[in-house]
């Protein structure tokens, strides 16, 4: 399989990514904001959804990144950088936007109620691949 990678420039695309990216696991290492830059950005183990879908036999994961530009602040809900074995889940990458301009707030909503909050000048995310791919037995299932 290629390696996915994927740009968002509107609420559209962001639905794209967020479908990849849903599953996905990091840890608080994986973390990286930078203020002077605008940059947020978040290193994962993806669940190949997209593998998992054409009936594959067994599932697979790689390693992402992801990376948010023109992110002006950034708040957490539930999410200890402290605690270097926590381990987070994500299930949901949403845009709110704030009135006819572009910016907004882009909300990634983890597992036990966590949530990472953004607030962007507008939407620009890249999402990429960027080391191959592992086997697993696991199959993420929610509700």
């Amino acid at each position: 399989m290629t390696e996915l990678r994927l740009l968002a420039l509107d609420a559209e695309d962001l639905k794209i990514i967020s479908a990849h990216m849903q599953d996905s696991v990091f840890k608080p290492q994986d973390i990286d904001w930078s203020a002077k830059r605008g940059q947020f950005s978040l290193a994962v183990n993806r669940f190949v959804w997209e593998a998992a879908s054409r009936g594959a036999k067994g599932y697979e994961r790689r390693r992402a990144a992801l990376a948010f530009k023109r992110v002006l602040a950034v708040r957490t809900l539930g999410v200890d950088r402290r605690k270097a074995d926590a381990v987070y889940s994500l299930l949901a990458i949403r845009f709110e936007q704030n009135g006819e301009g572009p910016d907004g707030r882009i909300e990634l909503t983890l597992a036990g109620g966590a949530a990472i909050s953004l607030d962007v000048e507008c939407i620009e995310v890249q999402l990429a691949d960027t080391g191959g791919a592992w086997e697993t037995s696991n199959r993420p299932e929610h509700d």
